[in-house]
């Protein structure tokens, strides 16, 4: 069994799923009563988010890079960041990590190229979705990148910010969220739906679409999961 070090607290929220949905996922395909070991180093939110409005992206580079060889320092034997936007310097930090690295977004595209979609809906932070994180790996894959108007993707980020964030679900705010995505998913004929932040699927869970639901947690627990043994 190889220890995962998690760089978790963006936002501490999602962390708590990844810390329960590896040692759940763990004992479910090993069958064993021992717990997985996991490391795990919560950075400060607030000055991440605040590196990335400013676009400080060799701050926070800087503030990821460490927190790995923290982990490393720890006895983590690879890592992963739970959180979608800070894989916008993935490339970067993963050139300066002690450890290997897995991806949220690779991991992603590889699923939704397994499951045969070709048009997949990403909604996320506005970083996220500005940026365009996941446009190019799906194109790789062979695989139409859709995103929500700038008008869209304002309204989206602010129902998810700063509630949602912080693990907080209002009923309001969800049938809000659910208005604004069903009409997007129509609007754009997408047959797929990616889920990409990590507090999302607090909010949207399969059973409120039609359309196929990406949780982009999950998949990167699963992967997680599976490098670990």
């Amino acid at each position: 069994m190889k220890k995962v070090g998690l760089i978790g607290g963006i936002g501490p929220a999602s962390t708590l799923d990844y810390y329960m949905g590896i040692i759940n996922g763990y004992m479910r395909k090993t069958k064993d009563i021992n717990y997985p070991e996991i490391v795990i180093y919560s950075v400060n939110m607030t000055e991440m988010i605040s590196n990335i409005e400013k676009d400080s992206w060799d701050k926070v580079i800087i503030q990821l890079t460490q927190a790995i060889k923290n982990l490393s320092v720890a006895g983590a034997e690879f890592a992963a960041i739970a959180s979608n936007t800070p894989h916008l310097v993935f490339d970067e930090v993963k050139k300066q990590s002690p450890l290997p690295i897995i991806s949220i977004v690779e991991e992603t595209c590889k699923h939704i190229k397994e499951a045969q979609y070709q048009s997949a809906l990403t909604i996320g932070t506005l970083f996220t979705m500005k940026s365009g994180l996941y446009s190019n790996p799906l194109k790789k894959y062979g695989i139409a990148s859709l995103l929500p108007s700038e008008n869209d993707q304002k309204e989206i980020y602010s129902i998810f910010y700063p509630n949602l964030e912080n693990g907080i679900v209002i009923a309001e705010d969800k049938e809000k969220m659910l208005k604004i995505v069903s009409r997007i998913i129509k609007e754009q004929n997408a047959d797929s739906l990616i889920l990409g932040c990590t507090e999302f699927p607090l909010m949207i869970k399969q059973e409120d679409l039609t359309t196929p639901v990406i949780n982009t947690t999950q998949i990167h627990i699963d992967s997680i999961v599976n490098y670990m043994i």
